[in-house]
């Protein structure tokens, strides 16, 4: 046939003749089907026959002469023309041959299937989208469900017209296509009955932090179009690729999405192809993939990925969008395409933003899409038909922003959403353009009002946080170029899991503090005793709430163990092969007790700085079950996760012998010292730590300096008292004599030592002194590590 190629005719060299979707689907049919991944058949419309509809119908003169003088900032002139376009598309008939052979295929198509009528999905693919600095994501139509051969040349001459909206328009037009040379072929293709299942989006790639060593996949219930379009907001998980190849389990982040809405195959009588409805409520409480599904789908990512590089001959990240059918219970890959933002990033210069003054009241939050902070006037649009109203500078703020808005997003200042998230194609437009966004608040279009001022924070990691008024924000250059090496290792201080991808782009030699206390506070919420009383079928309180939290597992220790091992295994997954030292559990009883359910299993101290805290905790009878339960998390982390490169810390261990009791409860629980790499270290942050040096270091793999605590501890100064703060000083001889006696005491044991306390980062003399008394690492506050990293190579060069 002329005009028609089935996918084992066609392979990603033939995206001008049949555009990029479908050169895509072609290649994947014939090379990766073989090798075990499920790709629905179909055929292609070239992009000849696209041509051919417009010389036919003798039309091309009129397209040309309603483009000619188009203005995509006038977007009422854009949209008056654009429709009008589309119009004379749609009402030229397909020339009768190019009918014939669309027939002929969806006939032969149906033969395979052992159906003739087939429901398929009728998707636009450009001759210029999917290129790898370009997605054109969702700038032509798709239609689900299609049936009927009447039905089928409907849907394909929508997709002709589709070529012409006005956000397709003003996309090509900002990057410099013509519109005369970018041609349509449409992909019939069967569908996958995910109505009946799920399916969703996978990105090789972390969206947000270009981090390339992890799979991020987002899924809902039902047809993908609500994930793509983001109509929902789905679950979200991340994958580590390094120790998936050696055949582990490493998800190293779930999150629930609401998922209240799913798309299903519509009533045939109803004259739509597809609806949506309401999800129910244990749909929305439960995970819309398990943990087999996500690991397959995360090997297939991998193999699709790595097919695409070796054709490019370079790194290629890939963003995937995949289904599960209901009926076979199959996964199958119904489109990939080069990721086009991350990707496209050379050098290694970053731009930070960071607010001038401590925010304003929060208004909304949600997920953020980018790292930069903007900030004006809002201007809340419910629908298109609202968007001449729009000015450049403002706020975006509607329900969804799908591309037809990508006119607008480019000038704004920011753009918010109650819905979507970090997949859909109006984030990939959003990160493409550069504008920060924040999508899936729920309440955006309710919280925020037209014209007040408001300034939207992206650049505190996966939340994104709406300010009341125009708060001043910095933005700072920082050459991440690779610099000498220091023979002092350089290790970060790292407490927020979501920061971790970008973090660990900063020259480092790995982690030196990774506080569980963060993640309990942020990932698990509840008290620990709550979840474990809860688990035993005692009675707890808020028993309604904390059962919402922990809605999607098993049980509150699943839910436990998996949070806080995501948590760490983020970090160490950032960063590995590096080493990664993570300090077990730090709170105070007054910190314990605002937890969730807290109240009930905390005493009341008069000074919990130096209380039930540390070490005392694990070992004594009220807590140690959750202790162990901490064990498994981190055991989980390095066994089943395979991220051996994570090391532990213990804290506030008073006495050796206290040491020895907690670890043998860590052996107990299988974290032994010694094995697959396994190192045991105790902060020095109490002065017996240092008195006491040679004997912890019997039982111990070596010291970090916790600075805060030994200041504290050393010169007996109350670090939480304003009365008191100006004697708080590191510099102290006193300390000097500390840091030294403790390096000195390890350096006698062979044994490693470092600081991760506060010190280095706010004094540069401190940290030129543990250089000088020959300290292996000094862990740093990110923003602190390029300037401390450069006076310690000053240093070093002085000393030889």
């Amino acid at each position: 046939m002329k005009y028609i190629k089935f996918f084992n005719e066609i392979r990603n060299s033939d995206v001008t003749l049949v555009g990029g979707k479908n050169a895509s689907l072609g290649e994947m049919y014939q090379q990766l089907v073989p090798l075990g991944i499920h790709v629905p058949n179909g055929f292609a419309i070239t992009a000849e026959a696209y041509f051919y509809l417009l010389k036919d119908g003798g039309i091309e003169k009129q397209i040309e002469e309603l483009l000619s003088d188009v203005d995509t900032i006038d977007l009422g002139v854009l949209q008056d023309k654009t429709k009008k376009i589309r119009e004379l598309i749609f009402s030229t008939p397909l020339p009768s041959d190019l009918r014939d052979e669309i027939i002929s295929a969806y006939a032969k198509l149906g033969l395979e299937y052992d159906s003739q009528v087939i429901d398929v999905a009728v998707r636009s693919s450009a001759t210029a989208e999917d290129l790898p600095d370009a997605s054109f994501a969702g700038q032509q139509d798709t239609f689900l469900n299609v049936q009927g051969l009447s039905s089928l040349i409907h849907h394909i001459k929508l997709c002709f017209a589709s070529l012409f909206t006005s956000r397709a328009v003003s996309y090509r037009q900002s990057r410099g296509f013509n519109h005369f040379e970018v041609g349509l072929s449409v992909c019939i293709q069967k569908m996958v009955r995910s109505d009946k299942a799920s399916s969703g989006v996978m990105f090789t790639i972390d969206t947000e932090s270009g981090f390339d060593k992890t799979v991020l996949i987002t899924s809902a219930w039902g047809l993908g179009e609500n994930v793509v379009g983001g109509m929902v907001n789905p679950d979200e998980f991340y994958v580590f690729k390094e120790t998936l190849k050696e055949d582990k389990k490493p998800i190293i982040k779930r999150s629930l999405g609401n998922k209240d809405i799913k798309m299903i195959y519509a009533n045939k009588t109803s004259g739509k192809t597809t609806i949506n409805i309401n999800t129910t409520a244990n749909e929305k409480n439960s995970f819309s993939i398990n943990d087999e599904e996500i690991l397959t789908l995360a090997k297939q990512a991998v193999m699709i990925e790595e097919h695409y590089s070796r054709m490019a001959n370079r790194y290629q990240p890939m963003d995937i969008e995949w289904a599960k059918d209901g009926l076979d219970e199959k996964l199958y890959i119904v489109q990939a395409r080069p990721e086009t933002v991350q990707s496209q990033k050379k050098g290694f210069v970053e731009q930070r933003y960071s607010l001038e003054k401590t925010a304003n009241k929060i208004l909304t939050k949600g997920i953020s899409i980018g790292s930069k902070i903007g900030s004006g006037r809002v201007r809340v649009i419910e629908n298109l038909e609202g968007i001449c109203e729009f000015k450049e500078g403002e706020v975006l703020v509607t329900d969804i922003t799908d591309p037809d808005w990508e006119p607008v997003m480019k000038i704004a200042s920011a753009v918010i959403t109650n819905r979507g998230g970090k997949t859909c194609h109006a984030a990939i437009v959003a990160r493409e353009i550069g504008v920060p966004a924040i999508v899936g608040c729920h309440n955006a279009t309710e919280a925020l009002k037209s014209d007040i001022e408001v300034t939207c924070d992206c650049a505190r990691g996966d939340e994104g946080f709406v300010y009341e008024g125009n708060i001043p924000f910095t933005t700072e250059t920082l050459d991440l170029s690779t610099q000498e090496e220091t023979k002092t290792k350089i290790y970060l201080n790292v407490g927020n899991p979501s920061r971790a991808f970008s973090f660990s782009q900063i020259p480092n030699d790995g982690v030196g503090l990774a506080r569980m206390e963060f993640i309990i506070n942020n990932y698990i919420k509840v008290h620990p005793l709550a979840l474990e009383a809860l688990y035993l079928g005692k009675e707890v309180e808020p028993k309604e709430e904390i059962e919402n939290i922990i809605s999607g597992y098993s049980d509150p220790k699943d839910f436990f163990i998996k949070n806080i091992a995501e948590g760490v295994g983020m970090i160490a997954s950032a960063f590995y092969p590096k080493p990664v030292i993570v300090r077990t559990s730090d709170f105070k009883s007054n910190e314990y007790k605002k937890m969730i359910g807290g109240a009930k299993f905390e005493p009341i101290e008069e000074n919990p700085m130096i209380g039930y805290r540390g070490a005392s905790r694990y070992y004594s009878e009220a807590y140690k079950n959750a202790f162990i339960w901490e064990c498994e998390a981190l055991k989980y982390v390095r066994e089943t996760m395979g991220l051996t490169n994570v090391k532990l810390m213990l804290p506030f261990v008073r006495t050796p012998q206290e040491g020895r009791k907690v670890l043998n409860i860590m052996r107990e629980q299988g974290l032994i010292q010694g094995e697959n790499g396994l190192e045991i270290y105790v902060m020095c942050e109490l002065p017996v730590n240092v008195i006491l040096a040679d004997e912890f270091l019997k039982d111990f793999d070596g010291f970090s300096i916790g600075s805060n605590d030994l200041t504290q501890l050393t010169l007996g100064v109350d670090r939480d008292s304003d009365l008191v703060s100006s004697i708080f000083d590191e510099r102290n001889p006193a300390m000097k004599a500390q840091f030294k006696n403790a390096i000195d005491a390890c350096k006698r044991a062979g044994k490693y030592v470092g600081i991760c306390g506060q010190a280095p980062s706010d004094y540069p003399e401190v940290a030129e002194y543990l250089v000088e008394l020959g300290i292996d690492s000094i862990s740093l506050n990110p923003d602190s590590v390029m300037k401390v990293k450069k006076r310690v190579l000053e240093i070093e060069g002085k000393l030889g």
